[in-house]
């Protein structure tokens, strides 16, 4: 049986993939300068809407999403036969699971600093200070 969130998560990434696709027909060569105009706008949004809801941890579910940046960062012809992490750093992009562990940070400090309406107790156990 295929879970609520295997399934959620293979529809992001298929939607992805297929704007990927739409992206290849539409121009026949990208440059790093193209590349950064429509990945962040049209894919990686795709990839990243409420991603603190469903986020996950396993692994399988990560290399499905990373892939498709990784798949993406090789339409820049220039950038195509160098590793993923070169083509990232050549970018200035970060990988998703750093990207989701930023944004959780950063959603768990407007919960704890009040800046969300969201009760910090239905979260987080604070500790008290000591003496």
């Amino acid at each position: 049986m295929i879970s609520r969130i295997d399934k959620h998560i293979r529809g992001i990434v298929n939607k992805a993939n297929r704007m990927l696709g739409l992206l290849r027909i539409g121009f026949s060569c990208f440059d790093e300068e193209i590349f950064m105009n429509l990945y962040p706008v049209l894919v990686r949004p795709l990839l990243e809407y409420c991603v603190q809801v469903w986020s996950s941890y396993k692994q399988k579910y990560i290399n499905l999403i990373e892939g498709v940046q990784r798949r993406a960062t090789r339409l820049v012809s220039s950038l195509r036969k160098l590793s993923y992490e070169k083509r990232l750093e050549k970018l200035k992009l970060t990988m998703l699971i750093e990207r989701r562990f930023t944004g959780d940070m950063i959603e768990t400090y407007k919960i704890l600093t009040g800046k969300e309406d969201i009760d910090p107790s239905r979260f987080f156990q604070l500790a008290r200070e000591s003496k």
